[in-house]
């Protein structure tokens, strides 16, 4: 999947439209919204200088939360800017418009190796709907189109989508950012011809939700290690009570289909042997839908059934310390999904253990290690680890999609090589 990287690029004098990924959490701290995590902003310098030092006249694109086609100033990119301006060491300029006469006049005004971030695409309504009037906007910005936003390359908007067409249609280069490249890469051809033997780890919610990654993963691995609540399908599948545990009742003959599929093409499929629980003290409050907050107390770890009133919330010791040791003989590792409810520490033992066991056999056996994503993320990043794994993932719907083979139209719309 080589496409056109920023490295082939003439960008000198030229008007570059980056898209970015700049959806960073964010909260109100004495009337100003302040950046909680400037990960996705740090991870988008290394493109940004080299555009910046080559010559480019940079007008950078993003979205921030989902503010439904109206302004809403919470959700302003200008905290962005101002963070932005600080970490790349040089003035980014801020507009409050992202199309029309300002936005064409603020970009024309743009000196080489200068930058502008514009306001958030998502005020308007023509963004997510990928309106070809809104993208020929955005393409009266642009000479080059270049993303590097691959958490959103999975959404066919305006910005990751619409313009690119139009830049291509016009003669004009569309190619990958240095980010989008590591994406592509280790999401893509390192797992198209891992290094043996591959084990991937899978936790999460629901296995619908990751129910096609396993059975394209199925197709390449040679060990599947499942853990989160969607082990509890699992377990109720074959006949288990799983209590009040998270389960898709409609969903077993699914987990039962993915076992079979693995024992047919000799795939190791392994289930937790043990699971931590807690019982649930109702605490009188309502969430935000309106549904009673239980908490858990009394955490303990079984290794049968999970009682009537009780819920599973982490693999146990005997299950993390059954998958360390086959995580720690992998030369290739993919983990997407953590093993338990690891915000709480009660319940992050496993997850912390598996994450251990990943950058063991990274830093001490040469294993290549990729996290794909979202939470998993969170959960490394959580316990410390996250610069000692081999790569990290910026995407979460869309490395998802990516890993079950779905083509991303923020990719599809880039420059083949």
């Amino acid at each position: 999947m080589a496409k056109l990287s920023v490295r082939d690029l003439n960008v000198s004098g030229k008007r570059v439209f980056m898209r970015v990924d700049y959806n960073v959490p964010m909260e109100e701290k004495d009337g100003k919204m302040v950046i909680n995590d400037t990960t996705r902003i740090k991870e988008t310098l290394p493109t940004l200088r080299l555009l910046l030092g080559n010559g480019a006249r940079l007008v950078l694109a993003a979205h921030l939360g989902r503010p439904d086609g109206k302004r809403e100033p919470s959700m302003s990119l200008a905290p962005v800017a101002a963070k932005l301006g600080e970490m790349l060491g040089q003035p980014v300029g801020f507009l409050e418009e992202c199309v029309g006469a300002k936005a064409e006049a603020a970009v024309a005004a743009l000196g080489n190796g200068q930058a502008l971030l514009l306001e958030n695409v998502r005020y308007h309504a023509e963004e997510e709907n990928n309106d070809p009037v809104f993208s020929a906007q955005l393409a009266r910005l642009a000479d080059v189109y270049v993303n590097d936003a691959f958490g959103a390359a999975h959404r066919a908007h305006a910005s990751t989508s619409g313009v690119a067409r139009i830049v291509h249609a016009w003669g004009g280069p569309c190619a990958a950012g240095l980010l989008m490249e590591r994406e592509l890469k280790f999401l893509g051809d390192e797992l198209d011809r891992p290094a043996r033997p591959f084990v991937v780890i899978l936790g999460g919610a629901k296995v619908s939700d990751k129910i096609k990654v396993i059975d394209r993963l199925l197709e390449k691995a040679d060990t599947i290690l499942i853990g989160g609540a969607m082990a509890y399908t699992f377990k109720l599948a074959h006949g288990g009570k799983t209590g009040k545990s998270l389960v898709e009742k409609d969903h077993t003959g699914t987990a039962l289909a993915a076992e079979a599929k693995a024992k047919e093409r000799k795939v190791q499929f392994c289930l937790p042997s043990d699971t931590v629980i807690a019982d649930l003290k109702d605490t009188g409050k309502l969430n935000k839908k309106g549904r009673p907050v239980f908490e858990p107390i009394n955490p303990r770890v079984i290794s049968g059934d999970i009682p009537d009133d009780a819920e599973g919330f982490d693999i146990g010791p005997a299950t993390a310390q059954a998958y360390a040791a086959i995580i720690q003989g992998a030369k290739t590792i993919l983990w997407n999904g953590p093993m338990g409810m690891f915000e709480d520490k009660r319940f992050a033992e496993g997850t912390n253990a598996v994450a251990q066991a990943v950058v063991s056999a990274t830093q001490q056996h040469g294993a290549k290690s990729i996290i794909g994503g979202g939470d998993s993320v969170k959960a490394i990043n959580k316990a410390g680890l996250g610069d000692k794994v081999t790569f990290a993932s910026t995407g979460g719907g869309a490395s998802l999609e990516f890993l079950e083979g779905i083509p991303l139209p923020g990719v599809v719309c880039l420059d083949d090589k």
